[in-house]
């Protein structure tokens, strides 16, 4: 059976409606798809989000998958890469996920985000884990810097990148509460 684990972003739920609507995507199309609830979503905390992953995800392998939306990608490379050695997983879709941030609201929001932009990702152990590796950006995101973070998921975990118009940071204050192409980017990696 194919296991599917969407993580939501900083602020969010499982309730934003793009989430909820991957999921029920990916159900329909005969997927197990479970969105997660992740801990302090306001205040969100490294040590925190890996575990709550380490905690659901029993026994990922080639049929195990992966969606992150913003911050989401952020605890799943970090728990992907900290599985043991030799451990594969099917893929991972990110949404606009970074490595850096920008135009952040206020102090409060930079210190909330300096340690998971500080905080190093050990890229090595995370290419080992499947070669599917996949990152959907926006052109006009107000905090994740497009051309930087494509560079930066291209040389760090070799991802595909894939740059849509127009849907600001995927969230529903954005307008967005479907994209299609993560779906299409699962069936993909799992054919």
């Amino acid at each position: 059976m194919k296991r599917v684990y969407v993580v939501h972003g900083w602020g969010t739920s499982p309730e934003e409606p793009c989430i909820s609507w991957i999921r029920e995507q990916l159900e329909k199309k005969g997927y197990t798809a479970e969105a997660l609830i992740m801990p302090n979503t306001d205040t969100p905390v490294i040590k925190e989000w890996v575990e709550k992953l380490r905690e659901v995800v029993q026994n990922p392998d080639r049929s195990t998958y992966f969606i992150g939306h913003s911050i989401g990608g952020q605890a799943i490379m970090r728990f992907l890469a900290g599985l043991p050695g030799g451990s594969k997983i099917g893929g991972v879709v990110f949404l606009a996920s970074w490595f850096v941030l920008k135009a952040l609201e206020d102090e409060e929001a930079e210190k909330i985000a300096k340690p998971w932009v500080d905080t190093p990702i050990d890229f090595e152990s995370l290419k080992q884990k499947t070669s599917h590796y996949v990152i959907i950006l926006s052109d006009d995101d107000p905090w994740v810097p497009v051309d930087t973070t494509k560079k930066q998921f291209e040389k760090n975990v070799g991802a595909k990148v894939i740059i849509e118009h127009h849907k600001g940071h995927f969230t529903e204050e954005d307008g967005i509460t479907e994209v299609p192409m993560v779906i299409k980017e699962v069936e993909k990696m799992a054919r």
